[in-house]
Parts: structure tokens; sequence; C-alpha cells
């Protein structure tokens, strides 16, 4: 009874804003993991992150987020907190610093 209670897992308790762009209530939280993590992590507060954290594991959430694409710099700064790792670790850190903005005159 325990393996199917670790198979059935509920979904995670997240703010419908962060997912303004897509059906809510349809998201696959497993197929779309790294979608999910990284839409948290952007543009959720706390208790999102929490319930993200809760729900994919602190390994999982690591790997993700180290991965990224993208994330805002303000966001890098939460993540590397979070998981532990120097911000130079993220992906999309090393992408920023590459490509640098116009210079402003």
């Amino acid at each position: 009874m325990d393996t199917l209670s670790e198979q059935i897992k509920e979904k995670p308790i997240l703010h419908k804003r962060i997912f303004w762009d897509v059906n809510f209530e349809n998201i696959d939280y497993d197929a779309k993991a790294n979608f999910v993590i990284e839409r948290v992590f952007e543009r959720g507060d706390v208790p999102d992150i929490r319930n993200c954290r809760r729900y994919y594991g602190d390994d999982k959430v690591r790997e993700v987020l180290l991965n990224a694409k993208f994330l805002p710099l303000t966001r890098i700064y939460l993540a590397s907190a979070v998981i532990d790792r120097p911000v130079k670790d993220f992906r999309c850190y090393t992408l920023r610093q590459l490509n640098p903005m116009l210079f402003p005159y």
C-alpha cells in the first residue's frame, strides 16, 4: 500500500497567477517539471517555492535551476540561496555574462 501512495502524489498548491499564460487545470506537473520549477522560481513567492520543493524534492529542483536558460537576476540570487550553490554555477547566469545588455548612453 505504501508503493501506491508514493505513486499518486498530490498536486502542489501553487498560485494561478504564476501560470497566467497556460491552462492551469491541465498542467502535467510530472511531464512539465522543468517548466513548472522554472516558472515558480521566476514568479512565485516563498510558499510557492516551498510547495514546489516539497513536490519535486531538492535534487530535482537543483538540477532544473542549474540548467535553466533564463531567470531574472534577482531570482538567480534567490535560487542560489535556496539550493546553496554559487551564482556562477547557474547556466542562466553564465549566459547573462556572455550576452551583456546594450550600453545605456
